[in-house]
């Protein structure tokens, strides 16, 4: 396929809009010769094509490294080093090949490359925090809370099923059969995940050398079947609201339900405040002001921080939770770490299985958070607070300029939510 001939240098970003049938990109400049392909897969390869320096006429390549494994600036470096190479009259392909069948000459025994070394690979050199060779600490691909989650996503069923398999042995039959275990306990937008990052582990493998370049990533080929099959990976929008005779029910219920202590607890304080499920998983005492009543949210889904009103109900009973607790609100009983959001779901669909459920229409933990948005709506509460209260930024040229978090109001609304609450428990 014929090169588009830049003006302009290679850019990152020119790099990552790259889709399958673009024509290969090419580098100017002190880096003329580097090139990118972007296969049918969709996966972007850099190269560098040159003359033979022993046969002028006739033309070579080398294949550098798999974008963004390799980054622009590695392809670079490489590219310099191979001219170099080629100005001393060397051909960088026959030297390259010459020098891999060297290596796999002096190699007696090839230690197994398994899934759980790609995985750990992916996340230790890329995805997490990791010491640098000079001292200090390289950031890694996700923030902390992203990190700790790809980790627990490819820990929980991927490294679970295959861990001591060959990453080579995995095929795409092995892949789709682990995502339809997945969706069969209801966990589709887990199953998308696992998807996710097991393809990219596999990249990265390739990407660096650890699987050979002609290796075929079996994600691809799994992604393909459960799209035929019409497999639903994401989550659709939701419209399920408990109402008052649902929301009393569940609160007399729920006490005495098969959710454990803190998951009740996380379920009690998603309904007083309206904060997301995960939020409140992952509370530190650090971030309760009891005095002033409120819950600090430093690290949000809108990556906005921000304080949440605590109604006096949610107050008295964090008064008598500090007693028994560490540093968390809601610890898990084996870890004594905060437990982990996606509990509350399998929990929930363990007890559909065991038929032990309340008895209304099906619904998930964030329901009830989309049952707080509503309930405020039919109390009167004005929709700009409402959504203050739920942490939603005001969209287009209002979020720009009006900033005001109204949290005294937030507060009053809070509280009359939560007496609302009260009365549905008041009998009848």
């Amino acid at each position: 396929m014929a090169a588009l001939q830049n003006s302009k240098p290679l850019s990152y970003k020119a790099i990552e809009t790259m889709k399958p049938g673009d024509k290969d990109k090419v580098d100017i400049g002190d880096y003329r010769g580097l090139r990118v392909v972007c296969g049918k897969t969709g996966k972007k390869s850099f190269y560098y094509r040159y003359n033979d320096p022993l046969n002028p006429r006739k033309q070579k390549q080398v294949t550098l490294g798999v974008f963004p494994a390799m980054s622009l600036e590695e392809a670079r470096t490489k590219l310099k080093e191979l001219k170099l190479m080629r100005h001393q009259g060397v051909c960088p392909a026959t030297e390259l090949s010459a020098v891999k069948i060297k290596r796999e000459q002096e190699v007696d025994v090839v230690a197994p490359f398994t899934i759980s070394d790609m995985i750990e690979l992916y996340l230790t050199e890329h995805i997490e925090d990791r010491h640098a060779k000079e001292g200090g600490i390289l950031s890694g691909a996700r923030k902390p809370k992203g990190q700790a989650e790809t980790r627990r996503t490819l820990y929980n069923d991927p490294v679970r099923v295959f861990g001591d398999r060959l990453a080579t042995e995995v095929s795409s039959h092995d892949i789709v059969g682990l995502v339809m275990e997945i969706v069969a306990r209801g966990a589709n937008v887990q199953a998308g995940s696992v998807l996710r990052e097991l393809s990219a582990a596999f990249d990265y493998a390739i990407g660096t050398g650890k699987l050979d370049e002609t290796f075929v990533n079996p994600v691809m080929n799994a992604k393909k079947r459960l799209k035929l099959a019409k497999v639903r990976l994401t989550c659709q929008k939701g419209t399920r609201i408990l109402s008052d005779e649902e929301l009393r029910k569940f609160l007399i219920w729920l006490p005495s339900s098969g959710f454990s202590i803190p998951q009740k607890n996380v379920l009690r304080m998603t309904l007083w405040t309206g904060c997301r499920t995960g939020e409140i998983c992952s509370a530190y005492w650090r971030d309760i002001d009891l005095h002033n009543g409120t819950f600090h949210l430093k690290e949000t889904k809108t990556d906005t921080e921000r304080y949440v009103q605590l109604p006096t109900q949610a107050i008295d009973f964090l008064h008598s939770l500090r007693l028994i607790t560490g540093d968390c609100l809601f610890p898990s009983f084996l870890t004594k770490k905060p437990i982990q959001q996606k509990l509350l779901t399998e929990t929930a669909w363990r007890l559909r299985k065991d038929n032990a459920m309340i008895d209304i229409p099906s619904w998930t933990p964030h329901d009830l958070r989309r049952t707080v948005r509503t309930g405020l709506a039919k109390l009167k509460c004005p929709s700009d607070i409402a959504e203050a209260i739920l942490g939603h930024a005001p969209k287009g040229i209002e979020g720009t300029y009006n900033l005001h978090r109204y949290n005294d109001e937030c507060k009053e609304w809070l509280q009359k939510w939560a007496d609302h609450l009260d009365r549905l428990m008041a009998p009848i």
